[in-house]
């Protein structure tokens, strides 16, 4: 399933023996994904935490819980550990290919060719976290995230993008958490012009 290096093993056991709970395991998830690369979740967790679908792997020092939804995006994983002058911390090395959902790879084309080059001029971006069912699930970072045209951007240029593109997408739902962007005061905008253009 994961295969988690002893540099890794080392450090997990660490965090957990600091933590002084012995029931902690270590929880992987795929949060998302960017243009290039998965986006994960690794914490510390209890391991009543499970959830019924949850997959717990035995490492040896300690338990590993991968999330249900992520198992098929990790089998084949390898989490290390580096530590050096240019980055420190943990590496997921994923031989899975980043999107199944062909709808997904189309939305994420438009988000690079058609929307990122938009919003970059305002120091954000809009990352494709998933897609279920009739739904595209994004999230908006950098100057987007907290600026009080964030709705507009969402509705005039990344939604009308993706559903122009992909019409099998009835909802695009913004995942970000605006009040700690840049603006901590975001107030959905009512109107005016998005700075992804027309």
């Amino acid at each position: 399933m994961i295969q988690i290096t002893d540099r890794a093993k080392q450090m997990f056991k660490d965090f957990i023996e600091a933590e002084n709970e012995p029931d902690y395991v270590v929880r992987v998830a795929v949060a998302g994904r960017t243009a290039d690369d998965f986006i994960y979740d690794i914490s510390l967790v209890k391991q009543d935490e499970k959830g019924p679908q949850d997959e717990l792997v035995d490492t040896g020092p300690f338990k590993v819980l991968v999330d249900a939804r992520s198992i098929d995006d990790l089998k084949g994983a390898t989490i290390d550990y580096v530590a050096d002058d240019d980055e420190s911390g943990f590496k997921v090395e994923n031989p899975n290919p980043l999107w199944r959902d062909a709808r997904a790879a189309d939305i994420q084309r438009v988000l690079d060719e058609r929307v990122n080059p938009g919003v970059a001029s305002h120091g954000g971006y809009v990352a494709l976290l998933d897609v279920r069912e009739d739904t595209a699930y994004i999230k908006m970072g950098g100057g987007c995230q907290g600026c009080g045209m964030a709705n507009v951007t969402l509705k005039q240029g990344v939604e009308t993008a993706i559903k122009e593109v992909v019409p099998s997408i009835v909802h695009v739902l913004d995942q970000t958490d605006h009040a700690s962007g840049q603006n901590p005061y975001y107030q959905p905008a009512k109107g005016g012009a998005s700075p992804f253009g027309g």
